[in-house]
């Protein structure tokens, strides 16, 4: 028999969530409603997050984490997808919008919510983790932020990714920038920089890029820009990738899709090295967003950085070092000066040109 739904006032509007008893977090038994009434505890936070962001939903139609542990967890097993576009209907008309450009060049358009109550429809719809780009409506090609992604690799942990965030304070520092952190929600650390919107996507993944590798210059141990796993060895990659076009990081406050509905949780620098990625989740942190407010206020709240002496770095880079252009994202049309996406170990040199292109 169908649980009747649950209707919410939220912002004026009435969101409705069906099933509410269905269970998501099928290890800790928690339903779809606990997960609406956490993004309504968290809402301020949440909003802040998404607020006028082309987002992208990550939805688990079946819960997270299938109930059939003889088959792997895949969008191909219908368990989730990431829905970019706009469903043909059904949609509020409270829910924004609005147009984007992929890296095929084609547009698109996609939810890119105001209010408090877009974000519990996108719930109610078995959103679990909500992607905004790192640009808002007023200037979709130009990001307001770069997005540092720590991401320990096999071999290390949270606390690899801790030390490896103190040397990146360190070289945002020497550049002038300011960065804020937050848990992934998973095994890693994200450090966001507010800067102004001036540059394109592209400028934003160099910059990016440079920083990175001053970071890797200053600790080669602990961290890696290695595309290539094979080459990433047990240390901490900064995943530069994450600020080319249509790539996005999991927004803070969003649950992530484990065993323990974990969430990204914003910090304060003197909190990072004092806490673990499973102090906060959908039970834990409304207790501390009502303690602490949204700290993510104070990335918003700060001055927009300059990257231009990080894109100068870039060049440095190029020239000094012969350190240019890397790989893009497999999904991405050949990129210029892109080196060739081929794994190093089965790269065979004679089958290759000088500008990275398979001979024939």
């Amino acid at each position: 028999m169908a649980t009747a739904p649950v209707f919410f006032d939220v912002d004026g509007e009435q969101v409705k969530i069906s099933s509410p008893d269905r269970i998501c977090f099928p290890e800790r038994g928690i339903t779809k409603l606990q997960v609406a009434e956490y993004y309504l505890a968290v809402g301020p936070g949440i909003l802040g997050a998404v607020r006028d962001r082309p987002t992208a939903l990550e939805r688990w139609p079946k819960g997270v984490i299938p109930l059939d542990p003889d088959k792997p967890v895949s969008p191909a097993n219908g368990d989730f997808f990431y829905q970019k576009h706009v469903p043909k209907k059904g949609m509020p008309e409270y829910v924004g919008t609005v147009r984007i450009t992929f890296p095929s060049g084609r547009p698109g358009t996609e939810i890119c919510p105001d209010n408090l109550a877009s974000v519990m429809w996108a719930v109610n719809m078995n959103t679990v983790t909500f992607h905004p780009w790192p640009v808002t409506r007023e200037e979709v090609d130009r990001p307001d932020q770069l997005r540092i992604d720590l991401d320990p690799q096999p071999g290390t942990d949270f606390s690899d990714a801790v030390r490896a965030s103190g040397v990146l304070r360190e070289v945002l520092d020497d550049f002038g920038l300011a960065g804020f952190p937050k848990t992934s929600g998973g095994r890693g650390l994200h450090v966001y920089v507010p800067i102004a919107p001036r540059w394109e996507f592209l400028d934003a993944r160099h910059a990016l890029i440079a920083l990175g590798r001053e970071v890797a210059r200053l600790a080669p141990d602990l961290v890696t820009m290695a595309w290539w796993k094979e080459e990433r060895g047990e240390r901490v990659f900064i995943d530069y990738n994450q600020m080319a076009r249509d790539r996005s990081i999991a927004s803070a406050y969003s649950v992530r899709a484990n065993a323990r509905a974990t969430v990204s949780a914003p910090l304060r620098w003197d909190e990072v090295d004092s806490v673990q990625p499973e102090d906060f989740d959908v039970i834990s942190m409304p207790a501390r967003f009502a303690e602490v407010g949204d700290i993510a206020t104070e990335l918003y709240d700060a001055p927009a950085g300059d990257i231009s002496g990080l894109l100068e770095q870039f060049e440095r880079d190029k020239t000094d070092r012969g350190e240019g252009e890397m790989p893009f994202p497999p999904d991405y049309p050949k990129m210029p000066g892109e080196p060739p996406r081929v794994q190093p170990s089965k790269k065979v040199a004679e089958h290759w040109d000088d500008e990275g292109n398979r001979k024939a």
